[in-house]
């Protein structure tokens, strides 16, 4: 197979549109891209041009993507590469699109925690709202950790988070004979 597999970094610069087909799910969103040099003359950084890809997922890599991605967030992408041309009102237009195989977030830039989904139960992915359903954003609880010199979490004064809702389900239906 001669794919051109690329990885992308940047940031997710739409939500993620999921859709049921008949052969499992599908997801798209757009991914930014903004490259940063050093400016050795002005001795800063600089960003360069801005480019935005269409990422394309299917089946369980979509419904995971649905339930764990937002606006914003800094993403790498690893995926194959199809660049396609179309004409439109006259004008041919080139777009670029990335068919992922996986898709994670950027952890030089923040922390994330994984849930691994047991197959079967789509609602663990979803974006769970809170425990009585309302669609507010369930946010994990802090709660001071052991051994904090102060008694204020951890051993460098971190603190640790309760499980959220979604990780107490799967927990649930793992213990379940």
């Amino acid at each position: 197979m001669n794919d051109t597999l690329v990885t992308l970094v940047g940031n997710a610069a739409t939500g993620v549109e999921f859709r049921e087909t008949a052969t499992g799910g599908m997801a798209r969103f757009r991914l930014a891209v903004t490259p940063r040099r050093w400016d050795r003359e002005k001795q800063l950084w600089t960003d360069g041009h801005t480019s935005f890809y269409t990422v394309w997922a299917w089946r369980t890599l979509a419904l995971n993507l649905s339930g764990s991605v937002s606006v914003g967030e800094p993403l790498v992408v690893h995926g194959r590469l199809k660049v396609r041309e179309e004409e439109r009102e006259g004008q041919r237009r080139t777009f670029v699109d990335i068919e992922a195989v996986a898709v994670g977030h950027d952890l030089t830039r923040g922390t994330a925690a994984f849930r691994r989904v047991m197959r079967g139960d789509p609602a663990l992915t979803a974006r769970v709202g809170s425990a009585d359903g309302s669609g507010a954003p369930a946010e994990p609880e802090e709660v001071a950790g052991p051994g904090g010199p102060d008694g204020s979490g951890g051993p460098d004064g971190s603190r640790r988070r309760r499980p959220t809702v979604r990780q107490k389900a799967a927990k649930e239906l793992a213990s379940v004979p």
